[in-house]
């Protein structure tokens, strides 16, 4: 264990860079779902993206044992925007 108040090692920054990177990703992807909504194409093309090149039409179980059914998958993402739950899966 680290002293506290000592730097990262070379390898604790590259994880912490790492998952601060895709933070700001998923936040980004979140600020045009916000935007301009599902239905976008932009947006539609990163659900694709992240369903391996087909949005799951629906309903929606997550991991999530207070929210477990969502109605379809821009529902999902959305929740997971405004709860910041950015890699929350199905």
């Amino acid at each position: 264990a680290q002293q506290p108040g000592t730097p990262l090692s070379d390898q604790e920054y590259h994880q912490f860079f790492k998952f601060l990177r895709n933070t700001i990703q998923a936040s980004t992807a979140c600020h045009l779902r916000e935007l301009y909504g599902c239905k976008n194409s932009l947006v539609q093309r990163l659900d694709e993206y992240e369903n391996h090149g087909v949005i799951p039409p629906g309903p929606i179980c997550s991991e999530l044992p207070g929210n477990p059914f969502f109605h379809n998958f821009c529902t999902f993402s959305l929740y997971r925007c405004i709860m910041k739950k950015y890699f929350l899966k199905v």
